[in-house]
């Protein structure tokens, strides 16, 4: 029987990744000895508004020179995005074998290994000794963790006194039921909403002072209805974040643009001090 982390796992493995992406890159007609970091944009920053919001979430804090952890980094974009234009060092973990090679190899390819690192493992045990970073990040990660206090508890652990802990989720807003697949799970048994309200009284009670949250909701539903618009009209892109979703994709951005129209889920950005 598969534990739910292995089931997650499973959700977002596709077999030789990098080697796809890298097939895709050539068919666009890139060369890969002079690929930028923007090329890899549409596949390499999986959440709603892609490089844009991660980009806005980078600019609500001073970031030039420091230490940033993504947990939850996936293919590693936004570590790229951040050590690229901020000037600090990304380090990324993902549950995900796949995502961390993949996301390795991309940093090679655009000449960023030397200020990016990542490490597969487990965001509610994370392999880092207490107090390493100035700025922990997370993007669209938490709705698969059952374990929302051990997250949030070590994310406080490896910060910093004074650092800060940015976000950029998808939260429950009513207690309708949710329609799957979803982006983020095939079925019910790997989603793990909860309301922006439980997470503000758990990082309270870790001792976390609340700075800025930004509702991204109406944005995120411009840019999801772009997305099914292109998809309706060319088909799938030959680089996108149908390469992470696979078969299911339209369903899924279908299913996720919908709840958030009708109110039942939201967006939401912020910042938080230690």
């Amino acid at each position: 029987m598969k534990t739910n982390k292995e089931k997650i796992k499973h959700h977002y493995h596709t077999d030789g990744l990098y080697e796809l992406i890298v097939e895709k890159l050539n068919q666009l007609g890139l060369d890969l000895k002079t690929i930028k970091r923007s090329d890899l944009s549409a596949v390499d920053e999986f959440h709603v508004r892609g490089a844009a919001v991660s980009r806005e979430l980078g600019n609500s804090v001073s970031l030039e020179g420091k230490t940033v952890l993504d947990v939850g980094c996936g293919i590693g974009g936004p570590c790229r995005m951040l050590a690229d234009e901020f000037g600090c060092h990304a380090t990324g973990i993902d549950l995900s074998n796949e995502y961390i090679r993949t996301a390795k190899e991309l940093s090679k390819l655009v000449k960023l290994e030397d200020k990016t690192s990542f490490v597969q493992g487990d965001a509610t045990n994370l392999p880092f000794d207490d107090e390493s970073f100035d700025i922990v990040w997370t993007q669209h990660v938490q709705m698969n963790i059952a374990e929302k206090q051990q997250f949030y508890s070590e994310i406080q652990r490896v910060l910093k006194k004074g650092g800060y802990f940015l976000y950029y989720d998808i939260f429950k807003n009513t207690n309708a039921s949710i329609q799957y697949p979803m982006p983020w799970a095939s079925d019910e048994s790997l989603s793990f909403l909860f309301g922006t309200d439980q997470m503000n009284e758990i990082l309270n009670t870790l001792g976390f002072a609340q700075h800025q949250t930004v509702n991204q909701t109406p944005l995120g539903l411009v840019f999801i209805e772009e997305l099914i618009k292109k998809i309706k009209t060319n088909g799938p892109p030959k680089i996108g974040l149908n390469l992470l979703m696979k078969e299911s994709t339209p369903i899924k951005i279908l299913n996720a643009f919908n709840h958030l129209k009708q109110g039942d889920l939201k967006l939401e950005s912020g910042v938080y001090m230690k």
